[in-house]
């Protein structure tokens, strides 16, 4: 029998927790719920989710140390719900790796759509490419075992880091348009949302540039995409 698709949500508002559960569980997902750390923390142990939809201002420990926790032991996509609109809060949070925001409050269109375009993201990046490694430079993406070194060493990427740069890594060398980009590795919903897409190339050639104030491996067509250069362009 095939496993249900299970979401766990964590939030300490009640009524936000009953509309959360209703409405995915309407689309037929499998929902439990938390509405602070320590029960989160035993569910994500016992249920392991497909996704984790996580409220930041939780009491006690809140949302951000809760997804930096997670980051050590699972790469589960991870929804943060947040009241705040500041960029600040958003970028800390892209920082410890989360995959996406969505602003309270929100209506259940919004809410299915982020969910939805979270477990496609995290499908396509579990599928099994047809070229099982690029390289370039000091650069290796493994996309077999789903592995990325700089330097021999080992660089930890979350799901949406890993997704971006693997879309990357099948197409390198060819512009890759902001529009398709945003389509094949966030959604359709997602298509015009660029400066999104900037953001998550500014986390990414933190982790995989020498210098990525001057980037040798993603690298930007102003105004059209990104490209990630080949052992060709090199040569």
């Amino acid at each position: 029998m095939t496993r249900q698709t299970c979401v766990l949500v964590v939030d300490d508002d009640p009524w936000l927790l009953r509309f959360v559960k209703a409405n995915l569980e309407a689309i037929h997902y499998r929902v439990v719920t938390a509405e602070e750390a320590t029960t989160a923390m035993e569910l994500l142990a016992r249920e392991s989710p497909d996704l984790l939809i996580l409220d930041i201002m939780l009491p006690g420990v809140d949302g951000y140390e809760i997804c930096k926790h997670v980051r050590t032991f699972s790469m589960v996509p991870v929804l943060m719900l947040t009241a705040k609109i500041d960029e600040q809060d958003k970028v800390k949070g892209l920082q410890i790796g989360a995959d996406d925001y969505l602003t309270k409050p929100f209506g259940v269109p919004e809410l299915l759509a982020r969910v939805e375009a979270l477990l496609r993201r995290a499908k396509i990046s579990q599928a099994s490419p047809s070229a099982p490694t690029f390289s370039s430079g000091d650069l290796t993406v493994d996309l077999v075992r789903r592995r990325v070194t700089v330097r021999d060493q080992e660089i930890y990427l979350t799901p949406t880091e890993y997704a971006l740069l693997s879309e990357l890594a099948v197409n390198a060398g060819r512009i890759m348009l902001h529009q398709d980009l945003l389509t094949k590795v966030w959604g359709p919903e997602y298509r015009d949302e660029v400066e999104y897409l900037r953001a998550y190339v500014r986390h990414l050639r933190r982790k995989i540039e020498r210098d990525p104030t001057h980037p040798q491996y993603i690298l930007s067509r102003p105004g059209v995409g990104y490209t990630l250069a080949s052992p060709t362009a090199e040569a």
